[in-house]
Protein backbone atom coordinates (compact mmCIF):
# COMPACT_ATOMS: atom_id res chain seq x y z
CA UNK A 1 0.00 0.00 0.00
CA UNK A 2 2.74 2.46 0.97
CA UNK A 3 4.51 1.84 -2.32
CA UNK A 4 1.29 2.63 -4.16
CA UNK A 5 0.81 5.86 -2.21
CA UNK A 6 4.38 6.82 -3.07
CA UNK A 7 3.32 6.76 -6.71
CA UNK A 8 1.27 9.90 -5.98
CA UNK A 9 4.58 11.68 -5.50
CA UNK A 10 5.76 10.82 -9.01
CA UNK A 11 4.86 12.76 -12.17
CA UNK A 12 1.75 11.36 -13.88
CA UNK A 13 1.92 9.96 -17.40
CA UNK A 14 2.96 12.60 -19.90
CA UNK A 15 4.49 14.85 -17.25
CA UNK A 16 7.77 13.03 -16.62
CA UNK A 17 10.40 15.18 -14.97
CA UNK A 18 13.91 14.54 -13.68
CA UNK A 19 14.22 16.34 -10.32
CA UNK A 20 17.94 15.51 -10.19
CA UNK A 21 18.81 18.16 -12.80
CA UNK A 22 20.19 20.71 -13.41
CA UNK A 23 22.93 20.06 -10.92
CA UNK A 24 23.09 22.52 -8.05
CA UNK A 25 19.97 24.55 -8.90
CA UNK A 26 18.06 25.40 -5.70
CA UNK A 27 14.34 24.86 -5.18
CA UNK A 28 11.77 27.47 -4.17
CA UNK A 29 11.90 26.01 -0.66
CA UNK A 30 15.11 25.69 1.36
CA UNK A 31 16.91 22.39 0.93
CA UNK A 32 16.17 20.00 3.79
CA UNK A 33 13.89 22.52 5.48
CA UNK A 34 10.66 21.59 7.22
CA UNK A 35 8.77 21.42 3.92
CA UNK A 36 11.21 18.86 2.52
CA UNK A 37 10.46 16.64 5.52
CA UNK A 38 6.69 17.13 5.43
CA UNK A 39 6.25 16.49 1.70
CA UNK A 40 8.38 13.33 1.71
CA UNK A 41 5.71 11.28 3.50
CA UNK A 42 3.07 9.86 1.13
CA UNK A 43 0.55 9.11 3.90
CA UNK A 44 0.49 12.61 5.38
CA UNK A 45 0.65 14.04 1.85
CA UNK A 46 -2.57 12.22 0.94
CA UNK A 47 -4.32 13.01 4.22
CA UNK A 48 -3.25 16.66 4.15
CA UNK A 49 -4.28 17.08 0.55
CA UNK A 50 -7.78 15.76 1.21
CA UNK A 51 -8.13 18.00 4.27
CA UNK A 52 -7.10 21.01 2.19
CA UNK A 53 -9.73 20.24 -0.45
CA UNK A 54 -12.43 19.92 2.24
CA UNK A 55 -11.54 23.43 3.41
CA UNK A 56 -11.52 24.73 -0.16
CA UNK A 57 -14.94 23.23 -0.87
CA UNK A 58 -16.39 24.96 2.19
CA UNK A 59 -15.71 28.38 0.63
CA UNK A 60 -18.49 29.11 -1.91
CA UNK A 61 -16.45 30.76 -4.68
CA UNK A 62 -13.53 28.33 -4.43
CA UNK A 63 -15.98 25.43 -4.31
CA UNK A 64 -17.66 26.42 -7.56
CA UNK A 65 -14.37 26.96 -9.38
CA UNK A 66 -12.81 23.73 -8.14
CA UNK A 67 -15.88 21.61 -8.77
CA UNK A 68 -16.72 22.98 -12.19
CA UNK A 69 -13.18 23.23 -13.55
CA UNK A 70 -10.90 21.08 -11.36
CA UNK A 71 -11.56 17.63 -12.82
CA UNK A 72 -12.50 15.92 -9.55
CA UNK A 73 -15.80 14.63 -10.89
CA UNK A 74 -14.47 13.24 -14.17
CA UNK A 75 -11.12 11.80 -13.03
CA UNK A 76 -10.31 12.18 -9.33
CA UNK A 77 -7.20 9.99 -9.56
CA UNK A 78 -5.60 12.11 -12.30
CA UNK A 79 -6.57 15.30 -10.47
CA UNK A 80 -4.83 14.02 -7.33
CA UNK A 81 -1.75 12.99 -9.30
CA UNK A 82 -1.53 16.37 -11.04
CA UNK A 83 -1.92 18.18 -7.74
CA UNK A 84 0.69 15.95 -6.13
CA UNK A 85 3.12 16.62 -8.96
CA UNK A 86 2.59 20.38 -8.63
CA UNK A 87 3.35 20.10 -4.90
CA UNK A 88 6.50 18.07 -5.58
CA UNK A 89 7.66 20.60 -8.15
CA UNK A 90 6.99 23.55 -5.84
CA UNK A 91 8.90 22.00 -2.95
CA UNK A 92 11.64 19.94 -4.62
CA UNK A 93 11.89 21.07 -8.24
CA UNK A 94 14.63 23.33 -9.58
CA UNK A 95 13.50 26.93 -9.24
CA UNK A 96 13.41 27.61 -12.99
CA UNK A 97 11.14 24.62 -13.69
CA UNK A 98 8.89 25.42 -10.72
CA UNK A 99 8.49 28.99 -11.94
CA UNK A 100 7.58 27.76 -15.43
CA UNK A 101 4.97 25.34 -14.06
CA UNK A 102 3.43 28.02 -11.84
CA UNK A 103 3.28 30.45 -14.77
CA UNK A 104 1.36 27.84 -16.80
CA UNK A 105 -1.08 27.28 -13.95
CA UNK A 106 -1.64 31.02 -13.54
CA UNK A 107 -2.32 31.32 -17.27
CA UNK A 108 -4.86 28.47 -17.13
CA UNK A 109 -6.53 30.03 -14.11
CA UNK A 110 -6.97 33.27 -16.06
CA UNK A 111 -9.68 31.48 -18.04
CA UNK A 112 -11.50 30.14 -14.99
CA UNK A 113 -14.31 32.39 -13.89
CA UNK A 114 -18.04 32.30 -13.46
CA UNK A 115 -20.85 32.73 -10.98
CA UNK A 116 -21.65 30.65 -7.92
CA UNK A 117 -25.14 29.16 -7.46
CA UNK A 118 -25.67 31.96 -4.94
CA UNK A 119 -25.00 34.60 -7.59
CA UNK A 120 -21.46 35.62 -6.61
CA UNK A 121 -19.07 36.33 -9.46
CA UNK A 122 -15.68 34.65 -9.05
CA UNK A 123 -12.42 34.24 -10.89
CA UNK A 124 -9.73 31.71 -10.05
CA UNK A 125 -6.94 34.30 -9.95
CA UNK A 126 -8.72 36.50 -7.41
CA UNK A 127 -5.98 37.13 -4.80
CA UNK A 128 -8.44 36.61 -1.94
CA UNK A 129 -9.37 33.13 -3.19
CA UNK A 130 -5.75 32.28 -3.96
CA UNK A 131 -4.78 33.22 -0.41
CA UNK A 132 -7.38 30.79 0.96
CA UNK A 133 -6.32 27.95 -1.34
CA UNK A 134 -2.65 28.29 -0.44
CA UNK A 135 -3.40 28.70 3.26
CA UNK A 136 -5.55 25.58 3.37
CA UNK A 137 -2.92 23.55 1.52
CA UNK A 138 -0.20 24.64 3.92
CA UNK A 139 -2.42 23.85 6.89
CA UNK A 140 -3.44 20.44 5.56
CA UNK A 141 0.08 19.16 4.91
CA UNK A 142 1.55 20.59 8.12
CA UNK A 143 -1.26 19.36 10.36
CA UNK A 144 -1.35 15.88 8.80
CA UNK A 145 2.39 15.50 9.37
CA UNK A 146 2.13 16.89 12.89
CA UNK A 147 -0.80 14.66 13.85
CA UNK A 148 0.22 11.39 12.22
CA UNK A 149 3.98 11.34 11.52
CA UNK A 150 5.87 13.39 14.12
CA UNK A 151 4.96 16.40 16.28
CA UNK A 152 6.14 19.75 14.93
CA UNK A 153 7.12 22.57 17.24
CA UNK A 154 5.56 25.99 16.90
CA UNK A 155 8.75 27.22 15.24
CA UNK A 156 8.69 24.34 12.75
CA UNK A 157 5.05 25.05 11.85
CA UNK A 158 5.91 28.70 11.31
CA UNK A 159 8.87 27.70 9.16
CA UNK A 160 6.73 25.44 6.97
CA UNK A 161 4.27 28.27 6.30
CA UNK A 162 7.08 30.75 5.65
CA UNK A 163 8.81 28.36 3.25
CA UNK A 164 5.68 28.28 1.10
CA UNK A 165 5.38 32.05 0.73
CA UNK A 166 7.69 32.46 -2.33
CA UNK A 167 5.64 29.96 -4.35
CA UNK A 168 2.36 31.43 -3.12
CA UNK A 169 3.41 34.88 -4.33
CA UNK A 170 4.27 33.50 -7.76
CA UNK A 171 0.74 32.09 -7.94
CA UNK A 172 -0.63 35.52 -7.00
CA UNK A 173 -1.45 34.71 -3.36
CA UNK A 174 0.30 37.78 -1.96
CA UNK A 175 -1.61 37.51 1.33
CA UNK A 176 -0.95 33.82 1.99
CA UNK A 177 -0.10 33.33 5.68
CA UNK A 178 3.58 33.10 6.55
CA UNK A 179 3.10 31.64 10.03
CA UNK A 180 0.75 29.43 12.02
CA UNK A 181 -0.72 32.45 13.83
CA UNK A 182 -1.45 34.15 10.51
CA UNK A 183 -3.24 31.01 9.34
CA UNK A 184 -5.36 30.93 12.49
CA UNK A 185 -6.25 34.60 12.00
CA UNK A 186 -7.26 33.94 8.39
CA UNK A 187 -9.39 30.97 9.43
CA UNK A 188 -11.16 33.09 12.05
CA UNK A 189 -11.85 35.83 9.45
CA UNK A 190 -13.09 33.36 6.85
CA UNK A 191 -15.15 31.15 9.17
CA UNK A 192 -18.42 33.14 8.77
CA UNK A 193 -18.29 32.52 4.99
CA UNK A 194 -17.72 28.77 5.21
CA UNK A 195 -20.68 26.51 4.56
CA UNK A 196 -21.72 22.98 3.86
CA UNK A 197 -23.04 21.66 0.55
CA UNK A 198 -23.85 18.44 -1.22
CA UNK A 199 -20.53 18.84 -3.04
CA UNK A 200 -18.63 18.15 0.19
CA UNK A 201 -20.42 14.83 0.57
CA UNK A 202 -19.91 14.03 -3.11
CA UNK A 203 -16.19 14.74 -2.87
CA UNK A 204 -15.85 12.41 0.11
CA UNK A 205 -17.68 9.68 -1.79
CA UNK A 206 -15.52 10.11 -4.90
CA UNK A 207 -12.20 10.21 -3.07
CA UNK A 208 -13.05 7.19 -0.92
CA UNK A 209 -14.06 5.13 -3.96
CA UNK A 210 -11.42 6.31 -6.46
CA UNK A 211 -9.13 3.44 -7.59
CA UNK A 212 -6.02 4.76 -5.88
CA UNK A 213 -5.40 1.48 -4.06
CA UNK A 214 -6.22 -2.07 -5.13
CA UNK A 215 -9.75 -3.16 -4.23
CA UNK A 216 -8.66 -5.56 -1.43
CA UNK A 217 -7.11 -2.66 0.54
CA UNK A 218 -9.58 0.05 -0.41
CA UNK A 219 -10.64 0.09 3.24
CA UNK A 220 -7.29 1.66 4.14
CA UNK A 221 -7.95 4.40 1.60
CA UNK A 222 -11.26 5.15 3.31
CA UNK A 223 -9.40 5.19 6.63
CA UNK A 224 -7.07 7.92 5.34
CA UNK A 225 -10.05 9.94 4.11
CA UNK A 226 -11.52 9.73 7.63
CA UNK A 227 -8.13 10.84 8.98
CA UNK A 228 -8.38 13.93 6.76
CA UNK A 229 -11.83 14.76 8.10
CA UNK A 230 -10.48 14.34 11.62
CA UNK A 231 -7.85 17.06 11.24
CA UNK A 232 -10.14 19.51 9.44
CA UNK A 233 -10.59 22.50 11.77
CA UNK A 234 -13.81 23.99 13.02
CA UNK A 235 -16.21 25.19 11.86
CA UNK A 236 -15.83 22.92 8.84
CA UNK A 237 -15.46 19.65 10.75
CA UNK A 238 -18.92 20.15 12.27
CA UNK A 239 -20.70 20.79 8.97
CA UNK A 240 -23.51 18.27 8.39
CA UNK A 241 -21.65 16.61 5.50
CA UNK A 242 -18.58 15.92 7.68
CA UNK A 243 -20.11 15.38 11.10
CA UNK A 244 -19.37 11.85 12.28
CA UNK A 245 -17.16 11.11 9.24
CA UNK A 246 -13.86 11.32 11.14
CA UNK A 247 -11.80 8.55 12.70
CA UNK A 248 -13.40 5.90 14.82
CA UNK A 249 -12.14 4.67 18.17
CA UNK A 250 -8.59 3.33 17.86
CA UNK A 251 -8.11 4.32 14.23
CA UNK A 252 -5.79 7.26 14.90
CA UNK A 253 -3.14 4.81 16.11
CA UNK A 254 -3.42 2.82 12.91
CA UNK A 255 -3.01 5.94 10.77
CA UNK A 256 0.05 6.96 12.81
CA UNK A 257 1.54 3.49 12.36
CA UNK A 258 1.06 3.69 8.59
CA UNK A 259 2.48 7.21 8.36
CA UNK A 260 5.49 6.41 10.52
CA UNK A 261 6.15 3.24 8.54
CA UNK A 262 6.07 5.36 5.38
CA UNK A 263 8.69 7.68 6.92
CA UNK A 264 11.04 4.69 7.25
CA UNK A 265 10.67 3.57 3.65
CA UNK A 266 13.61 4.31 1.34
CA UNK A 267 12.73 7.15 -0.99
CA UNK A 268 14.16 5.30 -3.95
CA UNK A 269 13.94 7.52 -7.00
CA UNK A 270 11.05 9.69 -5.78
CA UNK A 271 11.30 13.49 -6.24
CA UNK A 272 12.74 14.13 -2.73
CA UNK A 273 15.62 11.74 -3.41
CA UNK A 274 16.24 13.14 -6.88
CA UNK A 275 16.26 16.69 -5.52
CA UNK A 276 18.75 15.73 -2.82
CA UNK A 277 21.06 14.34 -5.50
CA UNK A 278 20.68 17.50 -7.58
CA UNK A 279 21.80 19.70 -4.73
CA UNK A 280 24.58 17.36 -3.64
CA UNK A 281 26.27 17.66 -7.01
CA UNK A 282 28.67 20.41 -7.85
CA UNK A 283 27.48 22.62 -10.65
CA UNK A 284 29.59 22.01 -13.72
Amino acid sequence: MLDILQELMRPPAGMDFDFSRPAGEPALTPAHGVSWRVFANPVSLFVGGVAAVLLELAEPSVRTGVWEHGGFRSNPVMRLRRTGFAAMMTVYGPRSAAEQLIARVVKMHDRVQGTTPGGLAYRANDPRLLDWVHATAAFGFVEAYHRYVAPLSGMEKDAAFAEGVPAARLYGAAGAPGSWAMWQAMLARTAPELEGSSILAEFLRLIAAAPLLPAPVRGLQRLLVRAAVDITPEPVRSLPQLRGRGLRLGEAGLVRALARAAALLPLGDAPPAQAARRLARETT
